[in-house]
C-alpha cells in the first residue's frame, strides 16, 4: 500500500496517521494483522505528532475502554497534527462534546439526552424509520435501479432519521450536511472542498453551525416540542442551564455522529453482502438473519476508526508497560479483525456467531450513544431493499473516503431490478 511522506520511527504505525492509508482497505488490514500478531502495542513516533501506543487486540482495546476511570478521553480525543490542536486553541476554539469528557461531567452531560437512545425510546420511533426507509427504497426504484448507493441513498437515509428526531426541518437537511462534514466528518478532499485556507474553512464551518444551532434553541425554547433539539435547548446540568458554548457542541456532536458512523456502516456493509451473491441469497431467504447481519456489517465496517486515551497510571498491555501520561490509540477495525476472538475474521458473514462482540461502538462509559439507533436504521431499510429486488450487484468499484478517524465507503455503484 502506499504511505504517506510522514516521518515515522516504524512504517507501520503511519497505517493510523495517513488518511489515504484507510482507501486501501486489504492492505490496511493485513499490516494491521501483522502487528497484533507482532507488536500488538506499538510506539508510534512521527514528525509533527505527539508520540502514542496503537492498540490492535480487542482484549487491550476491550479493557481499556472499560476502565475509563484510568484510561481519559480529555479535550484532545482524536489523533492529529499537534499544530492542528495549536491551530484550535490559537483561534479560541474549545470542542467540548460527550467525546471530549471524562467522569461525573461526562455522566451528567450524556444523562441529559439518554433517554432518547434507549431501546424503548427507539422502538417508539419504529413507525417513522420505516417510513423514511420506504421513501429510499422507492427512491432507488425511481432512479431506475442505478445509483451511487452511499450517496443517493445511504447518507441522505440515516441524515434523515436523525434530524427528524432532532427536529430539524427536511429543507434544511442539505446544510447540516454540508456543515457535519465540514467538522467532524470524513477528512476527505471531496467532502471538505477548498482547502486553500482551511482556517477559515473551520472558523467559517463553524460560525455557521453557531448561528444556525442559536435560532434552534431560542425557537425550542420559545416554542417546545417533542424533539431532541428542545431537550437540549432546555437541558440542565447539576441543575443549571447549559451555556450556550455546551448547548453548540452538545447540538454538534449529535448532529455528527448520528448520520456519518451510520451510513459508512451501511454502504460498506452492503458492498461486502453484494462481494458475497450467497449471502444476499441467505437474507433474502430468511429475513430473520437481518439483525445477525447487521452486527456482522457494523464489524466489518468499524466506520469510527479510533479513539485517544490518556493514562492516569502506568499500565500492562499485552506485556508493554506503558507508563502514566501518555496517550494509547484504540483501534477499532484492527480489534474487530482480532482472530482471537472472531474465528476468520476477515470472511464476512451474516451467520456469524458472535457478531455482536463488535467494538466498533466502544465500551465502557463511553459506549456510543446512538447505537441502538444505527442498529435499528439499518435492520429495518435492509430487508425492505432486499424484499423489493430480484437482482442486486455492484455496478462498478466502490470508493473508500480518505479518513483516519470516520470512514468508509463513500462511493457504491450499485444496480438493481425491482420486482
Amino acid at each position: 500500500m502506499t504511505m504517506t511522506s510522514i516521518a515515522c520511527n516504524d512504517q507501520r504505525g503511519l497505517i493510523f496517521l495517513d488518511p489515504a492509508a484507510y482507501t486501501d482497505q486489504e492492505g490496511w488490514h493485513a499490516v494491521a494483522a501483522d502487528l497484533r500478531d507482532n507488536a500488538p502495542v506499538l510506539r508510534v513516533e512521527a514528525e509533527g505528532y505527539t508520540p502514542f501506543w496503537a492498540v490492535t487486540r480487542y482484549e487491550d482495546v476491550f479493557d481499556v475502554s472499560r476502565h475509563n476511570e484510568r484510561f481519559l478521553n480529555t479535550r484532545n480525543s482524536v489523533l492529529g497534527p499537534d499544530v492542528q490542536l495549536e491551530m484550535l486553541t490559537g483561534m479560541g476554539i474549545e470542542p467540548k462534546t460527550l467525546i471530549h469528557m471524562d467522569g461525573e461531567e461526562h455522566r451528567q452531560h450524556r444523562g441529559l439526552a439518554n433517554a432518547w437512545f434507549r431501546p424503548r425510546a427507539v422502538s417508539q420511533r419504529q413507525a417513522a424509520i420505516d417510513a423514511i426507509a420506504e421513501q429510499f427504497v422507492a427512491k432507488f426504484r425511481d432512479l431506475g435501479g442505478r445509483c451511487d448507493f452511499a450517496q443517493d441513498i445511504a447518507v441522505p437515509y440515516t441524515l434523515r432519521v436523525i434530524m427528524s428526531i432532532f427536529g430539524v426541518p427536511e429543507e434544511d437537511e442539505a446544510t447540516m450536511l454540508r456543515l457535519t462534514q465540514g467538522i467532524f466528518g470524513a477528512a476527505d478532499p471531496e467532502y471538505l472542498g477548498d482547502l486553500s485556507d482551511p482556517f477559515a474553512l473551520l472558523t467559517g464551518t463553524i460560525a455557521e453551525f453557531e448561528e444556525y444551532f442559536n435560532q434552534l434553541a431560542a425557537d425550542r425554547r420559545a416554542h417546545p416540542a417533542d424533539d431532541l433539539a428542545t431537550v437540549i435547548a432546555n437541558g440542565t446540568v447539576g441543575g443549571c442551564p447549559m451555556d450556550r458554548d455546551a448547548t453548540l457542541w452538545y447540538f454538534t456532536i449529535v448532529a455528527t455522529a448520528g448520520h456519518d458512523t451510520t451510513s459508512f456502516a451501511l454502504s460498506g456493509g452492503l458492498e461486502a453482502l453484494l462481494r458475497r451473491p450467497e449471502q444476499v441469497r441467505l437474507l433474502q431467504q430468511d429475513p430473520g438473519l437481518v439483525a445477525n447481519a447487521t452486527e456482522e456489517m457494523i464489524r466489518w465496517t468499524s466506520p469510527v476508526r479510533h479513539f485517544l486515551r490518556y493514562l492516569t497510571e502506568p499500565a500492562v498491555l499485552s506485556g508493554v508497560e506503558v507508563p502514566a501520561g501518555d496517550r494509547l490509540l484504540l483501534s477499532y477495525p484492527s480489534a474487530n479483525r482480532d482472530e482471537r476472538v472472531f474465528s476468520d475474521p476477515m470472511r464476512f458473514d451474516v451467520t456469524r456467531s458472535n457478531a455482536n462482540r463488535t467494538l466498533a461502538f466502544g465500551g465502557g462509559e463511553h459506549f456510543c450513544l446512538g447505537s441502538t439507533f444505527a442498529r435499528r436504521e439499518i435492520r429495518t431499510i435492509l430487508p425492505k431493499l432486499l424484499a423489493a429486488v430480484d437482482e442486486i450487484a455492484l455496478d462498478g468499484e466502490p470508493e473508500h473516503a480518505q479518513a483516519n478517524f470516520v470512514g468508509g465507503v463513500k462511493h457504491l455503484p450499485v444496480v438493481a431490478t425491482f420486482r
